[in-house]
């Protein structure tokens, strides 16, 4: 554990450590700004309201007729000049001469004495504000000039409030508006210290660098390897998919984010796809590929988020599967033709045992006769080895089954151009599924191959006389898993359909005596490329 730690020390702050500091930082600035900001406004709202307050005092007590009129009597204004800064909570309220004499002032000490400010605009008769220090100290007030019935200025009134004064209302409310600042400032520390935590758990307490080190990573091992990953989200939508399941699947760059539905894939593919439990090994078969799919489940706090499909290229060993089960079937001919020759050789010998020579040659050269012609009929119409010896061995297969394989006469093959494989995956698949039907049918049990070239087009031609396939079933038996048994695991017609896409041909399903697949490949277009 604690070399753990000391990894972690040394490596640097984790990215949930860094946003946490950085959201405190920026929630620190803010609070603070925003206390500042509301500290200044108030004092400028403060210092504002003050000097309407005194302006307004001013005025009123300037325009009073009883000012002018006891201006006989100065001592009888005290009285009035302290009631009026009574009632409106000012903090003075000075009359006084032109030549700024008070009359009236708080501290009677300083009735007599000269004001201490300015006077020269109202005594020209207007009514201004200023911030001044006068006995009480610095103060915003406003002085306004008293003019008798002729318009002639005979005293001046000054009243103000002090700054003292307006900075203790502006302290009280800074208390308030830093305590509301402390709480938001609190809060955001909360607030940043729970998603710093989530942000922990969701990075595993990684740092920057090492997250995108782990992304670079990913990304290189998933355009490196060559299976396909792909990784669908729980509404259908494909939220990665690397360079290997692009070509695998044949999708376009702007796959990613997409729904499965919108990516032109077989049905059954697709539905493998958004398949909502684990699936192993399942075959599907594409235009051109034939693919080994996997699904795993991905779950979080018991819910589904979606899922990971594996993909892996099993066409170039199906294909082997293909040739090594050809291999077997010419195996098992050859072991039938084998065990065959033996029969009718020990029906020879017994006959020259009997002494019926002449019978024992005649046999023999039937027999003979029969297995030369059949090879001298397809070795002279095909001269394809990996063809004919494909057409000798399903040949000695369907006479051990006791169904009669022909060829048509008009069956010619000399160079298609085609790709051997493949062609040995159409017509080797048809054989087989042609003499099964033909075993399972009624006798006389026939199968009738035709291969040849018209013009520019390839034609191969494969019929029996087995129970043929039910209305509507055609389009359907070159859908993986399709099987006249039924039992759902029919995959060689697939692998037809897919080797005749590939080839760009077409193929055709008619009704003869049982089934007659046709299947016509172009020549020209593969020859020249």
């Amino acid at each position: 554990m604690s070399e753990k730690k000391e990894s972690r020390r040394g490596r640097g702050w984790s990215l949930a450590r860094q946003m946490l500091v950085l959201q405190m930082v920026v929630v620190g600035v803010t609070v603070a700004g925003g206390t500042l900001l509301t500290f200044l406004q108030a004092r400028e709202l403060l210092v504002e309201e003050a000097t309407r307050v005194a302006r307004a005092v001013t005025v009123s007590v300037a325009d009073s007729p009883s000012v002018p009129a006891s201006l006989g009597d100065p001592a009888a204004l005290q009285p009035f000049a302290e009631r009026v800064r009574r009632e409106t909570g000012v903090d003075f309220v000075t009359i006084m001469s032109p030549d700024g004499l008070r009359y009236t002032h708080p501290n009677p000490a300083e009735i007599g004495r000269r004001f201490l400010g300015t006077t020269g605009p109202a005594l020209r008769g207007e009514v201004f504000t200023e911030t001044y220090t006068g006995t009480l100290g610095p103060s915003v007030r406003a002085v306004a000039p008293v003019f008798d019935s002729g318009g002639r200025v005979r005293a001046l009134v000054s009243s103000g409030i002090t700054v003292d004064r307006i900075g203790a209302r502006l302290r009280g409310q800074a208390v308030g508006a830093v305590a509301i600042g402390l709480l938001g400032l609190a809060v955001g520390v909360a607030g940043s210290f729970l998603v710093g935590a989530r942000l922990r758990r969701q990075t595993r307490g990684m740092g920057p660098a090492e997250l995108s080190r782990m992304y670079e990573y990913h990304d290189a091992i998933l355009h490196a390897v060559r299976e396909g990953l792909l990784l669908v989200d729980d509404a259908g939508r494909v939220t990665l998919c690397n360079d290997g399941a692009r070509d695998l699947l044949g999708l376009r760059d702007d796959a990613e984010g997409r729904p499965v539905g919108e990516l032109d894939l077989p049905s059954s593919l697709a539905e493998t796809l958004l398949a909502r439990e684990s699936r192993t090994d399942e075959i599907h078969l594409t235009d051109e590929r034939v693919l080994v799919v996997n699904v795993a489940v991905v779950r979080s706090g018991g819910r589904s988020q979606g899922t990971v499909v594996t993909l892996r290229d099993h066409t170039e060993l199906q294909s082997l599967a293909g040739q090594l089960d050809a291999e077997r079937g010419f195996a098992e001919s050859l072991r039938a033709a084998a065990h065959e020759s033996a029969n009718r050789l020990h029906t020879v010998i017994t006959l020259v045992e009997l002494g019926r020579i002449e019978q024992a040659v005649a046999f023999g050269t039937a027999e003979l006769r029969a297995a030369q012609q059949l090879t001298d009929r397809v070795v002279g119409a095909v001269r394809e080895p990996v063809v004919a010896a494909l057409l000798l061995g399903k040949s000695a297969e369907a006479a051990e089954r006791g169904v009669e394989l022909t060829i048509s006469p008009d069956t010619e093959l000399d160079v298609t151009g085609l790709d051997e494989r493949d062609l040995v995956t159409i017509l080797g698949n048809l054989m087989d599924n042609a003499i099964d039907a033909a075993a399972s049918g009624a006798a006389p049990a026939r199968v009738q191959v035709g291969l040849r070239a018209d013009g520019t087009t390839f034609v191969v031609s494969v019929g029996d006389s087995g129970p043929g396939l039910a209305p509507g079933v055609a389009g359907e038996a070159f859908r993986r898993g399709w099987s006249t048994k039924g039992d759902g695991r029919g995959l060689g017609l697939a692998m037809v359909g897919q080797a005749v896409r590939r080839l760009d041909g077409t193929i055709e399903v008619g009704d003869g005596p049982g089934a007659v697949f046709t299947v016509r490949l172009p020549l020209r277009e593969r020859s020249a490329g």
